[in-house]
């Protein structure tokens, strides 16, 4: 882990940490990164249809007929 110097605007750092559950400013600039830093396999797994059920729902065929 590396020690840096940054300015941070507090008012966004206490949503921040209002909305994560942290309570100190390292813990809440941290949890803030991972959460980005993580954000892209959320986003990836929700385009995966294998996630929301069975492997039909990778037919392209069966997906067009469930948006109708």
């Amino acid at each position: 882990m590396s020690r840096t110097t940054i300015d941070i605007d507090d008012d966004h750092l206490v949503a921040a940490a209002r909305e994560l559950g942290t309570s100190s400013k390292v813990e809440t600039v941290n949890a803030a990164l991972a959460f980005v830093a993580q954000r892209r396999r959320r986003v990836e797994a929700f385009d995966d249809p294998l996630v929301w059920g069975g492997e039909d729902l990778a037919d392209p065929a069966v997906r067009a007929q469930a948006r109708r």
